[in-house]
């Protein structure tokens, strides 16, 4: 079990941008596959952006698709989501969750998701 901390969360305004990170303790962030879900109140968690184990290949929700990026440093054995022109839609708590997964599977259910960090808030004023 990798044990995964959040940061980089805020308030911001609509247009803006904001870099999660998540730091991956306890095995290294090539062996997995990570995703950034969100989670409105009372709602479930839904996929934002995941990146393979190994070659690292992406892929991001259609509606944060040219604004969301992701990505992985191994040096520093962390994942990390670029958001920019934020929107206030894209409010929610964000988590980062891992999965040992084989190369090029990006993980997009929860119930796939083996290790969860615990959320970071963004909220996105108008």
């Amino acid at each position: 079990q990798v044990q995964l901390r959040e940061s980089g969360g805020g308030l911001a305004q609509a247009g803006a941008s904001l870099t999660l990170s998540c730091e991956v303790s306890g095995g290294a962030v090539s062996d997995f596959a990570f995703t950034w879900f969100r989670q409105l109140p009372g709602n479930v968690r839904g996929f934002v952006a995941g990146i393979s184990s190994r070659s690292g290949a992406t892929l991001v929700v259609d509606s944060a698709k040219g604004r969301f990026t992701i990505s992985r440093d191994d040096a520093k054995n962390a994942i990390y989501l670029q958001m920019n022109s934020l929107k206030p839609e894209d409010s929610a708590v964000y988590y980062c969750a891992a999965s040992p997964k084989p190369d090029r599977t990006i993980v997009v259910l929860e119930r796939n998701v083996r290790d969860w960090g615990q959320g970071t808030q963004v909220t996105v004023s108008s």
